[in-house]
């Protein structure tokens, strides 16, 4: 049973009450007596309905990444705006993230080697995380199921929450994450290449100078060392990086106003501007969330075997994204997005304590299974999921398949957002997803 450890601390913003709670929960949850942590999460109430809060339903919302923190609210806008007008939403800091004891750079040598860091770590996927839900709900609720507002990999976790407690939920709502059940890494980058060749070409078709900046950039890192303001060094890989932002909303016009900016005049000739480097580093730092990169590959890991860096690997099938074997050949720079590497582990400033323990979790083995397709099978909650038809970050065709094989989960396929569709369309996505689990549209 999960305790509160930290007297609730309640404060108002503009139309919404927000009350912080914090949990001590195991490590491992086959082991309760072992190691605790701390798990932080966010309770918020519309200020108008703060005094009958007891009466309103849970919704949990749970974040991408892996390795990134709730949202920080600020007044009733998106579809936080919409939630509160019926629930009362709890923003969960997933362990390691935000408040809940985080592991980071700072952190994570308090736990000794870096193979005991690794061995910590393993503690930090998506069936843990739904443990930790679990034991928070038997505090808040009473017992009653909530419903779960899953984005990116918060809707990973959250088809592991159907697989293996599907009685804590009310209704499920997922957001541009519905994973493969069975593919591996080397598959789900496999098909993410190409999607990322397709968002780079469509890109240079909406800003045609843009193929020109990149391919100046990339020749220019192939012969100059260019640390960037936080101490990044920016290599032609690193900064290819940069397509990660192809995947949001607005992502290609900010990539657009980046690229236009990167150079300066200086007394030794042109380099990269510090404007423009402070602008990369804040897209391509995991300073403060390295579990993006040293958990990223074992999302998909489920038959025991190690993800051994599978985005590195497979890339070397895709020789197009070789930037500066591009410019040789007179090909465009092809960008990349969420995929991860090491030599990420020697570039990134954030990164580079932690350099043993990724090597060591890229080859760990053992990893279990995340998903049951036998009860998805013979799923009786509401499920309602957003596809987008063109997302960056997870395929179509495997969300598709996945979604056959959840039974009666309602699917929204659509064009009209990218991977944040949930904040890019605030309320009007949640509302068309709550409308379509009740079977209203």
């Amino acid at each position: 049973m999960s305790n509160v450890i930290a007297p609730h601390v309640t404060v108002r913003q503009p139309g919404l009450v927000l009350t912080d709670h914090l949990f001590d929960l195991p490590l491992d949850h086959a082991a309760p007596e072992g190691e605790h942590l701390q798990v932080y999460a966010r309770e918020v109430v519309a200020a108008d309905r703060f005094a009958d809060r007891d009466e309103l339903p849970w919704l949990l919302f749970l974040q991408g990444g892996p390795g990134c923190a709730a949202d920080r609210p600020v007044g009733t806008g998106g579809w936080l705006g919409r939630a509160v007008q019926e629930f009362r939403v709890l923003l969960l800091d997933q362990r390691g993230t935000g408040r809940s004891t985080p592991a980071t750079r700072q952190t994570l040598p308090l736990r000794g080697t870096p193979a005991e860091q690794a061995d910590y770590l393993a503690h930090f996927r998506a069936d843990a995380i739904v443990r930790d839900c679990e034991a928070i709900r038997a505090r808040l609720t009473g017992g009653a199921p909530w419903t779960v507002l899953g984005q990116s990999f918060g809707g990973f976790c959250t088809v592991s929450y159907l697989s293996y407690a599907p009685e804590g939920i009310a209704t499920a709502l997922i957001t541009g994450g519905l994973p493969d059940l069975a593919a591996d890494a080397d598959a789900v980058y496999r098909a993410a290449y190409p999607r990322m060749a397709h968002k780079t070409l469509a890109h240079y078709a909406r800003y045609p100078g843009d193929a020109v900046a990149a391919a100046r950039i990339v020749r220019h890192l192939a012969d100059h060392e260019e640390v960037l303001p936080d101490g990044t060094v920016l290599t032609p890989e690193a900064f290819q990086q940069l397509g990660i932002l192809l995947g949001g909303g607005d992502g290609s016009h900010r990539l657009h106003y980046l690229l236009e900016d990167a150079f300066v005049p200086t007394v030794d000739g042109p380099r990269l501007s510090d404007h423009f480097g402070e602008q990369v580093a804040a897209v391509l730092s995991r300073t403060t969330n390295p579990l993006y990169t040293l958990l990223h590959e074992a999302i998909y890991a489920q038959d025991g075997r190690a993800t051994d860096w599978s985005a590195h690997r497979v890339r070397t099938e895709f020789p197009a994204f070789d930037a500066v074997g591009a410019l040789a050949a007179g090909d465009p720079v092809l960008f990349t997005g969420e995929s991860v590497h090491p030599w990420m582990l020697d570039v990134l400033p954030g990164l580079r304590p932690l350099r043993e323990t990724a090597h060591l979790l890229a080859a760990r083995t053992g990893w279990g299974p995340l998903y049951d397709a036998e009860q998805l099978a013979r799923n009786t909650v509401p499920v309602a999921a957003a596809v987008y038809h063109d997302d960056l970050f997870v395929d179509t065709e495997h969300a598709l398949r996945t979604a056959a094989a959840i039974r009666g989960l309602r699917t929204w396929v659509t064009n009209e957002y990218e991977h944040d569709g949930v904040r890019a369309g605030g309320s009007a996505v949640l509302d068309r997803l709550l409308r379509l689990a009740r079977g209203e549209a």
